[in-house]
């Protein structure tokens, strides 16, 4: 969704809970403040699903404010003498914000289930390249084009003729995922990829690397974002190998 659209649901988020409250204070005959409560329950599970936490938690907050001021007495007051509708708006706030927050890590966990698809297709894709023989110059130039992709770096190139580890001070991103220099294990998670050098990445067993660079600003990948890049990494051929 865009910025603009995440806007709307944000400013209905807050608007249409006072509207539902009020035509069901103009229902009060026929609709108990409990059913009442309900439906503004739902315009709570309609704003955080159409929109983000934010129209969620703006929703739950209208909702109670609108439950207190149309239907507790006294009415047209935010003031609540009756315990049950203390209750009541209590546990519509509660349940909204609740709600907001399953609707967000709902919306993470589906992103974060695309991306791992999106990391699958893409060592796919490398291993498909490799094994329909293609030119080493040309695989190797895709791969390197995702791992900057995957990591978000400002550049990543392979040199068939670096050896690993003949360079001590520069950084190397190893099997398992982490980042050492001088055998030094680097916090990444916490001060982002190091930006001064290159990152050293070993390409299979048969020599050469892939040279990454994050010079421009702090980038934080993820544990199993930079595994993806090592396994994307051993994807390139044994053979036809050639300087780029």
């Amino acid at each position: 969704m865009t910025e603009r659209g995440r806007s709307w649901v944000r400013a209905a988020a807050v608007v249409v809970p006072f509207v539902v409250a009020w035509l069901a204070g103009l229902l009060a005959d026929v609709l108990a403040n409990t059913d009442a409560a309900l439906v503004l329950v739902l315009v709570v599970v309609a704003a955080a699903a159409l929109g983000d936490r934010l129209a969620g938690v703006l929703a739950a907050l209208a909702s109670a404010a609108a439950f207190d001021f149309f239907l507790t007495v006294p009415v047209h007051s935010f003031a609540i003498l009756d315990r049950e509708d203390v209750e009541t708006a209590v546990l519509l706030l509660a349940i909204g914000l609740a709600v907001s927050e399953i609707a967000s890590w709902g919306r993470r966990q589906q992103a974060a289930s695309g991306q791992r698809a999106d990391y699958l297709d893409g060592v796919a894709r490398a291993a498909r390249l490799a094994a329909e023989g293609r030119p080493g110059r040309e695989v190797g130039e895709t791969i390197a084009a995702m791992i900057t992709e995957v990591l978000d770096l400002d550049a990543c190139r392979f040199d068939a003729f670096a050896v690993p580890g003949a360079e001590p001070d520069r950084p190397v991103l190893h099997r398992d995922g982490s980042i050492s220099r001088r055998g030094h294990v680097l916090d990444v998670r916490h001060d982002g990829l190091p930006g001064m050098d290159v990152i050293e990445l070993a390409a299979g067993h048969d020599g050469g690397c892939f040279l990454l660079t994050a010079s421009t600003e702090v980038r934080r990948p993820t544990v199993e974002q930079l595994l993806v890049a090592v396994t994307l990494a051993e994807q390139l051929p044994t053979t036809r190998r050639t300087a780029f």
